[in-house]
């Protein structure tokens, strides 16, 4: 049985805040240590994430991926039916990958620079790490898993509140697909 992801972080969360006390973070050569640490960290998700980026486009698999996107909560709007293909979708999520890593870079730096927050960056050093080799991008693409199951596409959308804000889930049953489509909502068409 595995470890629900976010499980795993709240432990390693709890164990670097315990480790993270113990760090003398007034001595310059340890604070530049954890530093480097971060940006390392930071340089090998975006290694990473490149190398999916260049997999992606170097197996450009034009497989059509059919789905019905649910309406953001609240909105009143009609949940959209979308046509896709399978580099277009993977290139969708890689970018919404890189735009996570660069929100959590950004807010890292002004707690760290205008707060002056060190703890933080050891911890951020290991989780944003963790979390790249959980995602299904490069679980199909780097660590060579097959698209079938849980990595099927379009894969489910995250758990929990947020997952909760963008209206729910993703539908793929043919029922759902085809009344979306003769409702005429299909704006979205990738090629």
């Amino acid at each position: 049985m595995a470890i629900n992801p976010q499980v795993t972080n709240l432990i390693i969360i709890l164990g670097f805040m315990q480790i993270s006390k113990k760090i003398p973070f007034d001595d310059p050569n340890v604070l530049t240590g954890v530093r480097a640490l971060y940006v390392v960290s930071n340089l090998v998700i975006a290694g990473i994430y490149f190398y999916v980026q260049a997999q992606i486009n170097k197996k450009n698999d034009m497989t059509v991926v059919k789905y019905v996107e649910p309406a953001p909560m609240g909105s009143g709007e009609e949940p959209k039916f979308v046509a896709t293909t399978v580099k277009a979708y993977d290139l969708q999520q890689l970018k919404a990958l890189f735009k996570a890593q660069m929100m959590g870079v950004g807010m890292m730096a002004v707690m760290h620079f205008y707060f002056k927050y060190t703890n933080p960056l050891l911890i951020q050093s290991i989780i944003p790490m963790k979390g790249a080799f959980e995602g299904n991008l490069v679980k199909i693409h780097l660590l060579g898993q097959s698209a079938t199951g849980d990595l099927q596409r379009p894969w489910k959308a995250a758990g929990g509140l947020m997952g909760a804000m963008n209206g729910g889930e993703i539908k793929t049953d043919k029922k759902s697909i085809e009344a979306a489509e003769r409702a005429g909502r299909g704006g979205v068409k990738d090629e």
